[in-house]
């Protein structure tokens, strides 16, 4: 019964939030070395007549601003969904062949000798040429440890571009059916029709209490840790008697 006293509330105040428009360009430049320059030009080598492109929801940091170019190059090539299933087949292959995702981080292995195993690899599981072209482009430069970071990121746009939201909410034991409910209605209601809101759900007993709902880069913390930390601060701050 606490949880879910504590659950509706959150939903009153999450049901305040504004969101932002969902179709909005990233904001902050790149960083990563000669890469970035490579990378921008691999967005904008094919379709120079097409409209300008503006990612789905923008992504912060140097993994985010290579998954953003990669999305621009794949929407402009009309590549999207080949690229993206080429990366997840690529990840998959480095989870299972462990030797082979060392042997992409391993600082030590000389550049080409990197290189050309990406290629090699990507020519024998067929992959297209823009998702070729962006791991040479990563292999060359050392950012392949980067890899799987980089590639959440992309889905996260390849949703966003579909229309499907992922929620992630934190609780310490699973939500029951019916709030789980309330929440994806509400996030629904929140998000905008047209688009379609999943709800994971994850395990953490160390927030005590409450819930953390985060989605689209917003973070909705209501766990009881979370006010327990902030109750902490507050009463350790000295207390002004000539004002009382």
């Amino acid at each position: 019964m606490a949880l879910a006293n504590r659950f509706r509330s959150g939903i009153s105040f999450l049901k305040n939030i504004a969101v932002s428009d969902s179709v909005s360009s990233a904001r902050s430049s790149p960083h990563g070395g000669s890469l970035i320059p490579a990378l921008r030009n691999y967005a904008t080598a094919s379709a120079q007549n097409t409209a300008n492109v503006k990612v789905p929801i923008a992504l912060v940091g140097e993994n985010g601003n290579f998954a953003s170019w990669l999305y621009i190059a794949a929407v402009k090539m009309n590549s999207l969904e080949k690229i993206e299933s080429d990366l997840s087949e690529m990840i998959e292959a480095m989870k299972t062949a462990p030797t082979f995702a060392q042997f992409t981080k391993d600082p030590s292995v000389p550049r080409a000798t990197r290189l050309e195993a990406i290629r090699d690899a990507c020519d024998q599981a067929k992959f297209a040429e823009p998702t070729k072209n962006f791991l040479s482009l990563l292999a060359e430069n050392g950012k392949l440890k980067n890899l799987d970071a980089i590639v959440k990121k992309f889905m996260q746009l390849t949703n966003a571009h579909r229309g499907d939201i992922k929620v992630l909410v934190t609780t310490v034991m699973p939500l029951p059916p019916a709030e789980e409910k309330e929440l994806k209605e509400t996030l629904q209601e929140i998000i905008g029709e047209g688009k379609k809101v999943t709800v994971e759900q994850k395990i953490d007993p160390s927030i005590y209490g409450g819930l953390i709902v985060e989605f689209q880069q917003k973070v909705l913390d209501m766990s009881i840790r979370t006010r327990a930390q902030q109750m902490e601060r507050l009463l350790r701050e000295p207390v002004d008697f000539s004002n009382l």
